[in-house]
C-alpha cells in the first residue's frame, strides 16, 4: 500500500480558473500536495468553473472540489445580479466597481480553512492581487493579515496560514511567473461575461490583455476580436 503524504505537505488552493489562481497553484505545487477548491456562487461567468477543473487536472491537483455558495441571494454585484450590467473597462472610475462581490473572499476563505482543517493542511493559497485588482477591498494585504488572525483564533490548532504569493505583483509579473512555472494559461478564463469567447472589453479582460502585452507574449485564449479594446 502506498504511504499517504504527511498532512503538513498538503495545501488547499482556491482556484477560480483565471490566470492569477493558476499561477498560485503553480507556486503552491512546488512545495505542497495541492487540493483545489472552486466555488459555484451564482456568477454569470460560470465558464470559469470548467476552466478551474481543467487547470486542476492539468496541474496534478490531488483533488478538485466545487462548493456551491449561491450569493445571488444577496446580490449587489454585476457578477451575481442579472439586473446590473457588467461595465466595459473604460466605464469604470476610481470607486470600487459594480463587479465587486460584497465580502466574497471571506466566504471562500472560510470554506477553504474548514477543508484545510479536515485535511490536516497547514496552508491555504489564494491568488489575491492588490496592484491590479480593480480596487477590490478584499484584495488588500491588511485584509489577509486580519483574516490570518481570525484563523489562528478560531481553528482547532490555530496553525493554518492563508498565503498570498502574488499580492504585491503586477499582472505582467504574474504572467511571466506563471509561464516559468508551467501554468496552463491556455486553459484559463478571466472574462466576466458568459460567452464562449472572452469579450475583450470588461475590466478583467483588459487587465489580462495588458498583462500579456507587457510580458511580451500573446494571450492564448480566444477573444471576440472585433470587440477587443486597445490596450
Amino acid at each position: 500500500m502506498q504511504e499517504k503524504e504527511p498532512t503538513e505537505r498538503r495545501a488547499v488552493v482556491l482556484l477560480s480558473g483565471g490566470l492569477d489562481s493558476a499561477t498560485t497553484l503553480a507556486c503552491a505545487r512546488t512545495e505542497f500536495q495541492c487540493y483545489a477548491l472552486a466555488f459555484d456562487y451564482g456568477q454569470r461567468h460560470r465558464i470559469e468553473l470548467d476552466a478551474a477543473r481543467r487547470v486542476a487536472q492539468d496541474m496534478g491537483a490531488i483533488e478538485f472540489r466545487i462548493v456551491r455558495l449561491d450569493l445571488r441571494a444577496i446580490g449587489g454585484s454585476a457578477l451575481t445580479d442579472s439586473n446590473i450590467a457588467v461595465p466595459e473597462s473604460h466605464a469604470i472610475g476610481r470607486d470600487i466597481p459594480v463587479t465587486y462581490v460584497p465580502f466574497r473572499n471571506a466566504h471562500f476563505l472560510a470554506v477553504a480553512v474548514s477543508w484545510a482543517e479536515v485535511l490536516g493542511a497547514r496552508k491555504v493559497y489564494i491568488g489575491a492581487v492588490e496592484q491590479d485588482s480593480s480596487g477590490y477591498p478584499d484584495c488588500r494585504p491588511a485584509y489577509y493579515e486580519a483574516f490570518n488572525r481570525v484563523v489562528r483564533a478560531g481553528t482547532r490548532e490555530g496553525r493554518i496560514e492563508i498565503v498570498t504569493p502574488l499580492i504585491a505583483m503586477r499582472k505582467a509579473e504574474i504572467v511571466r511567473l506563471g509561464l516559468e512555472l508551467g501554468a496552463p494559461f491556455d486553459l484559463t478564463w478571466s472574462c466576466y461575461g458568459g460567452q464562449d469567447q472572452a469579450c475583450g472589453v470588461c475590466d478583467s479582460c483588459v487587465l489580462r490583455l495588458r498583462a500579456f502585452r507587457a510580458a511580451g507574449t500573446k494571450d492564448p485564449i480566444p477573444y471576440a476580436e472585433k470587440q477587443i479594446v486597445e490596450c
